[in-house]
């Protein structure tokens, strides 16, 4: 045992591939429910027979071991669907933002060396990729034969499959995907899955860094299997009767750990494609939720404010993964009070890390669970260094976050500069993160090196946001920061040099960027600037974001 006073003697590590782990649940559970979302309920039996469908499909379309796949879908059991057939043909789902706008969905399936990208027609005040990928590409609906695609933005893609019945020039449809399935055995699926190697990439994850595009993580089959199975099995201790709730997306790898752990024991996922607060409400009494899995806290203030939520029966919840050690004290208080009998865990991961690398358990004080984020899982290492020495610091000193471990990341996709940036030569992961351990091993989290913002949980680089406002022609330079926010934790702000070459105003810069990049990324304030505060050689953002915190008559 460890100052944690969690028992490893009892683990044992269980490697598989994402396509195997559905394979077990199948063996354990055909019958039991596996998938409940709006849309409607799948047991393990009728999802596995979805998956194959799936498989059968795209591999008559030609997907080989290896192809890299998009998956643009929301949430919901077509998107599981995919998931799964692509790890049963050995190919990498590349899972996408569904609130990606044109550019951004160009960038990824340029980056990552789509083969092939299967989407919904799926269209709604949310979403309709039909018309996002219309726009990324001009010549999308020239192309002669959809199965054979010839696209000047994307050299090596060869074919985008488009589930649901609408027809849409370039793409393969409903009917065309169901013949080619038609073509390929079952057999055949299991020949593929069964050669799959536990180390070989399941999926490639993007997530912004400091740099002005987002890196794709390269997830491993051991990486993901494995951080589910140690989730579930030991540190949550899922039962087989488990029902996991999440309303994050699927494209997260937050919201995945809870579905693929719920699977691991032959328990059932519930999720939607959308969070809302009222029917997050209504799913948690409903369907009897036994583990909650929601780490912002965004959705958590809409959910205590909802008319419902007084009403609103949560006796069957065991445990909820939330931050509260972030969260305003009201919002803790309010889950003290509503499920008294709840035990909660904080928790600190990374795209890097395959999701989650501390997180609490019922081995700890449960006060613990509303002031800390937990400890590191077995099998992953954490210190904390001074990043000016390298040495670890002592319990409760501030340093640099590093972790080592079987659930990193195997690099980001063709960057191997910035990879070799992340990873030193002993198999740490730089995380940027400011971070600190007590006397326990619990770890608290206070900020970050990089230059990133976290806007109501999502991930947003600053120098994306740069990038695109000095696109603008009336821009010179631009500079974004972070400023406080009571509801989204943080919130993008632009400082902006003109360029005296067009007339512009903050609202034109506010909509000139909405344009562009998904919603969260957007500054809500524009302040023009004509001399920078520099130090010998940079700006000096820190100052940038102390005046406008002034201004506004905002503290940290």
């Amino acid at each position: 045992m460890g100052t944690t006073g969690e028992d490893v003697s009892a683990i044992r590590v269980g490697a598989t591939t994402l396509g195997d782990l559905l394979m077990k649940a199948w063996d354990r559970a055909a019958d039991r429910e596996a998938l409940v979302f709006p849309e409607g309920r799948k047991s393990y039996d009728a999802l596995l027979a979805g998956v194959m469908h799936r498989a059968r499909g795209l591999r008559g379309l030609g997907v080989q071991p290896g192809d890299h796949v998009g998956v643009l879908l929301p949430s919901g059991i077509e998107f599981v669907e995919t998931l799964f057939a692509n790890a049963m043909l050995g190919a990498v789902s590349v899972l996408m933002n569904a609130r990606y706008k044109a550019p951004e969905m160009l960038y990824v399936i340029e980056n990552a060396d789509l083969a092939a990208l299967v989407t919904s027609d799926e269209a709604n005040e949310h979403v309709d990729f039909t018309a996002r990928l219309n726009e990324a590409f001009d010549d999308l609906g020239d192309q002669p034969v959809p199965r054979v695609l010839d696209l000047a933005g994307a050299p090596k893609m060869r074919r985008m499959v488009l589930f649901g019945g609408r027809q849409a020039p370039g793409f393969v449809d409903q009917a065309m995907f169901d013949t080619a399935a038609a073509t390929v055995t079952p057999a055949e699926i299991h020949r593929l899955r069964v050669g799959v190697r536990v180390r070989a990439p399941a999926m490639i994850l993007y997530t912004s860094g400091t740099s002005a595009n987002p890196k794709g993580c390269l997830i491993s089959h051991e990486a993901i299997t494995r951080e589910a199975a140690n989730i579930a099995r030991y540190r949550w201790r899922f039962q087989p009767d488990e029902r996991a709730w999440s309303p994050l997306p699927l494209f997260h790898v937050a919201a995945m750990l809870a579905m693929l752990g719920a699977m691991d024991v032959g328990g059932t996922f519930i999720g939607q494609p959308h969070f809302d607060a009222g029917e997050s409400l209504r799913q948690i009494e409903a369907e009897r939720v036994t583990m909650m899995f929601l780490p912002f806290v965004t959705f958590h203030q809409a959910m205590i404010a909802h008319p419902d939520w007084d009403k609103a029966d949560m006796s069957s919840v065991r445990l909820q993964n939330s931050c509260f050690a972030f969260m305003p004290d009201r919002v803790g208080q309010a889950y003290r009070e509503k499920a008294p009998s709840m035990l909660q865990v904080g928790t600190m991961g990374m795209t890097e890390a395959a999701g989650i690398v501390t997180t609490g358990g019922y081995d700890m004080d449960p006060a613990l669970g509303f002031e800390t984020l937990g400890y590191p899982l077995p099998g992953v290492e954490m210190k904390i260094i001074d990043v000016e020495t390298g040495e670890e610091v002592p319990p409760g000193v501030r340093g640099e976050t590093l972790i080592r471990g079987y659930n990193l990341f195997d690099g980001y996709y063709r960057d191997p500069a910035k990879t070799a940036e992340a990873i030193d030569a002993d198999g740490w992961y730089h995380s940027g993160d400011i971070g600190s351990m007590d006397e326990r091993g619990h770890h608290m989290f206070h900020g970050r090196f990089k230059d990133m913002l976290k806007v109501g949980g999502e991930n947003v680089a600053a120098a994306e946001v740069e990038a695109v406002l000095t696109s603008h022609p009336g821009v010179r330079l631009a500079q974004v920061v972070g400023v406080p926010d009571e509801r989204l934790a943080e919130i993008p702000a632009a400082f902006v040099e003109r360029s005296g070459l067009a007339d512009v105003d903050p609202a034109e810069l506010i909509a000139y960027t909405k344009a562009r990049l998904a919603s969260f990324k957007v500054p809500r304030h524009i302040r023009f600037v004509e001399e920078w505060p520099m130090s010998a050689s940079k700006i000096q953002k820190f100052r940038l974001r102390g005046a406008l915190m002034d201004e506004l008559g905002l503290r940290d």
